[in-house]
Formats: structure tokens, C-alpha cells, sequence
């Protein structure tokens, strides 16, 4: 790669591992999946009006708008809400091992013993991180960014089948798609939302712009263009960063407490992700598309 693009690639990562500090300022003081209905609300503003619709594909976005967009976002963020932004972001990364074993029971893509391994490490890693003291009584959350995670890992398999779809096509109409059922969700099972925009802070309004605009509109544009200029085995590697800036974020822009249990989980997920993911290239998925964040 160009040492441009390793600056740029480096970048995206460390914004995505920001994100998690910046989106926990906006589900902290709004309820969390009225926040991400915002979010996406933004997102198909700034994105529909320069993009073609993908007309043969839409019942598959609409899908992946409930899976990705409705199931994933509104769950994991309202786990993120009640966790460390550092711990959120380990926790994000079982979204791999979950991805892996839905392989093999779908399509029969059986593990070696070196997947396994990176599995197990990388479960063993956020099990370490999520057993942090302070987080004694956080399991409800821990659960929530678990199970969101999972989401992700189906709707990846979703977003495969959706190759042929330009990127930006498929955050438009995927965001426009999920709003209404955010929406319904929200609504139906959180309250005190004119109270809490009333109450919210610029910090809150500021991670919903973050998320909307810098996630999901510019990282992308840069995660894209990446993509299509290099093979993804040189790419995706730079992915592991994410869990590690998102824990610095944690620290240095929250506070989070820094304990050794976080910083042995983060690099135990780290290499049992790495080992999962980094690939030869003759086994490196060409098809894959971005990461969640």
C-alpha cells in the first residue's frame, strides 16, 4: 500500500474506535434507538439524493435494514449505552468468531484447528475484559452488545449477497428502510424522548452528527476506495486497530478506568481475531465490504 493509503486506512480505524466514545455521548442522554434512528435519518438526508436506486435489490436492503439496521444498531448501541466505550469495542469484535461459526453451519466452511483457536482466543479476551469489577452488574449490557454482535455476523452474509450494489446505494436505502421500524421500536419500548431532546447536550448531538456524517458518509467513502484499490488481505488486517483505539478513546476522552483485565482481553481479542482473519491470499474473501461501527 501507499503510505497515503496506510495513513488513511490508520485513520479510519482510529475514528471507528472513536465512535464508540463519540455514539455512547448520544444513547447516554437520548434513548439509545431513537439516537440511532437519528443517525440513519441523517444518513439517507445526506446520501439518497446522489445515489441511484438499486431497484432489483431492494427486497434484499429492505432485509438487511431490518437485520443490520433495526436489529444490530438499536441492540448493540443500547448495550454501549450502560458499558465502558472500551469495552463496547472488544466486544464488537466477537461479531468475527460469530461470522465464522455461521459459515460452518451454512455453507459448510468448516474451521481448522487454527480458527478454532482464534475463536477461542478471542471469546476469552471479552470474557476477560467484560469481567473487569466495575462491570459486575452490567451482564444485561454485555448481552445486548453480544447479541447485536451476532446480528452483525448474519447480516454479513446478507450484505454478501448484495456485492453488486455500490456501497453508498446500499447505506442509503438501507437507513431508509430502517428508520420506520427504528422508530416503531422506539416508541413502543422507550420513553421520555421530547423530555430528553429537550435535555440533551451538544456532546449528545454531537455523536449523533459523528455517527451520521464522519461514520457512516466519510469513512466509508475512504473504506470503499480502499477496497477497490487494493486486495482485501492487505486491507482488513488494519482492522484490528479498532478495539485498540477505542480503548485509548475510552481512557482519554472518557476516563474509563484502565485495568489489567481490559488490556490483557483487548490484545487476547485482537490476536484470536487476527488469526481468524488474516488469511494467504488465495483464502482471503474478496467479497468482504466494511466492518460495523
Amino acid at each position: 500500500m501507499k503510505p497515503v493509503d496506510i495513513v488513511l486506512v490508520i485513520g479510519v480505524m482510529a475514528l471507528w474506535g472513536v465512535n464508540f466514545v463519540f455514539g455512547k455521548w448520544a444513547v447516554a442522554e437520548l434513548p439509545p434507538i431513537f439516537a440511532i434512528a437519528l443517525r440513519f435519518t441523517l444518513v439517507a438526508a445526506l446520501l439518497l439524493p446522489f445515489v441511484k436506486t438499486p431497484w432489483p435489490d431492494l427486497k434484499r436492503i429492505a432485509l438487511l435494514s431490518l437485520t443490520l439496521g433495526c436489529v444490530h444498531f438499536s441492540i448493540f448501541f443500547t448495550g454501549v449505552s450502560g458499558l465502558d466505550a472500551g469495552l463496547g469495542a472488544i466486544i464488537a469484535q466477537s461479531q468475527v468468531p460469530f461470522a465464522t461459526l455461521l459459515g460452518a453451519i451454512l455453507y459448510k466452511d468448516y474451521p481448522g484447528w487454527r480458527r478454532w483457536a482464534g475463536m477461542l482466543l478471542a471469546f476469552a479476551g471479552i470474557w476477560l475484559a467484560a469481567g473487569e469489577p466495575r462491570m459486575g452488574g452490567s451482564f444485561f449490557y454485555i448481552g445486548l452488545c453480544l447479541a447485536g454482535s451476532f446480528a452483525w455476523a448474519v447480516a454479513n452474509f446478507q450484505i454478501k449477497a448484495l456485492s453488486r450494489v455500490d456501497g453508498f446505494a446500499l447505506n442509503a436505502y438501507m437507513a431508509l428502510f430502517a428508520v420506520p421500524m427504528q422508530l416503531a421500536v422506539s416508541f413502543s419500548i422507550e420513553s421520555g424522548h421530547w423530555e430528553k431532546i429537550r435535555n440533551a447536550s451538544l456532546h449528545a448531538w454531537f455523536g449523533v452528527v459523528f455517527m451520521a456524517v464522519v461514520i457512516s458518509v466519510c469513512t466509508y467513502w475512504i473504506w470503499y476506495r480502499l477496497i477497490r484499490r487494493y486486495e482485501v488481505n492487505l486491507v482488513m488486517p488494519y482492522t484490528l486497530l479498532v478495539p485498540v483505539f477505542g480503548v485509548l478513546a475510552g481512557v482519554t476522552i472518557s476516563g474509563d478506568p484502565l485495568g489489567w483485565r481490559t488490556i490483557a482481553g483487548c490484545v487476547l481479542t485482537v490476536a484470536g481475531v487476527g488469526i481468524i482473519t488474516i488469511r494467504r491470499p488465495s483464502q482471503a474473501d474478496p467479497e468482504t465490504r466494511s466492518k460495523s461501527a
